[in-house]
């Protein structure tokens, strides 16, 4: 299943369902374990390159007003 890009909502959103999920589930099923922290990296990498595409755009955007 592909999806078109994640907004940064959707993937935090997305993290803390995981994060919750491995925190309270007593199953230690590790090929689970390992998907969902698979799954965090990715999303957690989404977030970071969308926070710096913000970053980049921000600093032009203020370089436009001085």
């Amino acid at each position: 299943m592909t999806k078109a890009k994640l907004s940064y909502t959707e993937a935090v959103a997305e993290l803390e369902i995981i994060l919750f999920e491995l925190e309270n589930n007593s199953d230690v099923n590790m090929d689970v374990i390992a998907e969902k922290v698979k799954r965090a990296a990715f999303l957690m990498e989404s977030c970071k390159k969308q926070l710096h595409e913000l970053d980049e755009e921000l600093e032009k955007i203020m370089e436009h007003l001085d």
